[in-house]
């Protein structure tokens, strides 16, 4: 069934109980977002960037776990959604590795593009730049991971399990120690990921690298 929603005083059409920011985002409606995957269910709802502000509630909200309903209204563009959009954003800079010339994502970096939408400086001021030990995990037999510069997405687990019904990346640790690890037991075991490389290819901030010779 089709629905009628209002984005920032635009009138959508959508398939009700669509995804708001697929939506959003479908019919040129900018929504900061890192974690998202189209199709992918359930939202993982990481990043924390996606919020939008809905009448008739109180606080704002993630869009990407909210279903399209008839007469919804939506403001993506409030001085309470930017807040917590650019908290979230200096909070993910504070414990990267912001060495952009050094990063092949350089560019193409959806850090640098959240940065520049939401006019947050690549070194916020006043936060302590906390990163990780080691600097490089290479225990994967054919990708590189870079701890300083993932943001925890899940994109790469995400892709890697619907693609193959498991993977040997998963989240190890918890809380600021939280990184991806590779819990395969052999190198045989990740062998479909030297012809795969989705991972890699899903990262938005060029934390995953391929191996090369």
């Amino acid at each position: 069934m089709t629905v009628t929603l209002t984005v920032d005083g635009k009138a959508l059409q959508a398939e009700a109980g669509s995804n708001l920011l697929e939506v959003c985002l479908e019919n040129g409606i900018t929504v900061p977002n890192l974690c998202h995957l189209p199709g992918l269910e359930p939202p993982p709802a990481a990043c924390r960037l996606c919020f939008v502000e809905l009448e008739g509630i109180d606080a704002p909200v993630t869009s990407c776990t909210v279903p399209v309903s008839d007469g919804m209204v939506v403001h993506t563009d409030t001085d309470r959604v930017r807040r917590l959009q650019r908290s979230a954003l200096r909070f993910l800079l504070s414990v990267h590795d912001v060495d952009c010339k050094n990063c092949h994502a350089n560019h193409h970096c959806a850090l640098q593009d959240l940065a520049r939408f939401l006019k947050v400086g690549l070194k916020p001021r006043g936060l302590s730049i906390i990163l990780k030990e080691p600097e490089v995990d290479d225990d994967h037999p054919f990708i590189r991971h870079y701890p300083n510069r993932c943001v925890l997405c899940e994109r790469c687990l995400r892709t890697c399990h619907d693609r193959h019904g498991h993977s040997p990346l998963a989240l190890s640790g918890r809380g600021f120690d939280t990184v991806i690890r590779c819990f395969a037991d052999t190198p045989e075991d990740a062998q479909p990921c030297q012809s795969c490389a989705a991972c890699v290819d899903v990262c938005p901030v060029g934390a995953l690298v391929l191996k090369t010779g």
